[in-house]
């Protein structure tokens, strides 16, 4: 059995990998760490997992396999500098710490469809951003051809619990729910991950993101009104036919578990609550639309954690993640 701790655990985040890795065949979870709420029992936080004996405890290096770090933006680098971990614990951090190539502190970017074959016994992962999953998996077969064109016009809307738990003038429901409002246009934190990683899959020289990038994407970020799920629209321009773009794609991701390319128009409760990443392509003449839809919490966040934790054990990569969407 794999041996697991978390650290920083009261999070949205981290509820949804512990209840991954609590029905995980091949994972015994020994600690999960809280300073806000040392000595609680997780439930408290974690209303749902009443069946959970645990209760949230300090850090506790000895006797586990992986660390998983769901901490705040920024504090994964001071936790992993000034902690002595073993030599022996793998982390993946679901922060974005350690997505960047000048800050990689021997942490692989975790995006299983384009590094899988890096990720198999690796020893630290930088778990993606939510957006950028999305993202960059609706992008990545282009990428890989280095056929992305000039320029991309990226649209996004994604739910509450991307902004974290705490509330916020901005995020609070009286302002969130029935309403919709642009945030961090062409700004947003997950550009800088998007424009490395698509560089990577076109095996370009990552020297050239300090010069002008090949192509532009320009990035509406939208806080929806639900709870949880991503759908992203991405139109570009290209002389290839809708036909030969599906070839693409379905070509590219057949050994791919998780991703599926759609014939049908997509919606975004066809993937919450799973792992999975759904993409469409439509077409107007020569300008394509690529929807792409994730559940942020999973296939952006913890699921894609546990996927990545698989690939380092050598097990399955499916293995402990839900197949299929609670649909309504």
């Amino acid at each position: 059995m794999i041996k697991a701790g978390i650290v920083g655990g009261a999070g949205y985040t981290a509820g949804e990998l512990i209840r991954i890795l609590c029905g995980h065949t091949e994972v015994e979870l020994k600690y999960v760490q809280s300073a806000s709420h040392l000595g609680e029992k997780i439930s408290k936080v974690h209303k749902d997992l009443l069946y959970l004996e645990l209760s949230f405890t300090d850090v506790d290096l000895q006797d586990i396999d992986i660390l998983f770090l769901c901490m705040g933006h920024g504090e994964s680098t001071d936790f992993v500098k000034n902690t002595k971990i073993p030599a022996s614990v793998r982390i993946i951090d679901l922060g974005n710490d350690f997505r960047l190539q000048d800050n990689t502190e021997g942490f692989i970017y975790g995006l299983p469809e384009l590094s899988r074959s890096s990720l198999i016994g690796s020893r630290r992962i930088a778990n993606p951003g939510c957006f950028a999953t999305a993202i960059e998996l609706g992008l990545l077969p282009l990428a890989a051809r280095n056929e992305l064109p000039k320029e991309l016009t990226v649209f996004g809307v994604t739910g509450a619990t991307g902004a974290g738990q705490k509330p916020t003038e901005d995020t609070h429901f009286s302002n969130r729910n029935n309403n919709l409002s642009n945030y961090k246009v062409f700004t947003h934190q997950h550009l800088r991950e998007i424009n490395e990683t698509l560089h990577k899959a076109g095996d370009q020289s990552m020297k050239q993101l300090d010069e002008k990038f090949p192509f532009d994407l320009a990035f509406v970020p939208v806080r929806g009104c639900h709870a949880r799920g991503i759908l992203i629209n991405t139109v570009i321009r290209t002389s290839k036919s809708k036909t030969e773009l599906v070839d693409i794609y379905k070509s590219y991701y057949q050994e791919h578990p998780f991703v599926v390319v759609s014939d049908e128009p997509l919606f975004m409760k066809q993937v919450v609550n799973t792992n999975y990443c759904f993409i469409h392509i439509c077409n107007d003449g020569n300008r394509i639309l690529i929807t792409s839809v994730i559940d942020n919490l999973l296939k952006g966040a913890s699921g894609q954690a546990v996927q990545n934790m698989n690939l380092m054990f050598g097990i399955a990569e499916t293995t402990g993640l839900r197949l299929k969407a609670n649909y309504f």
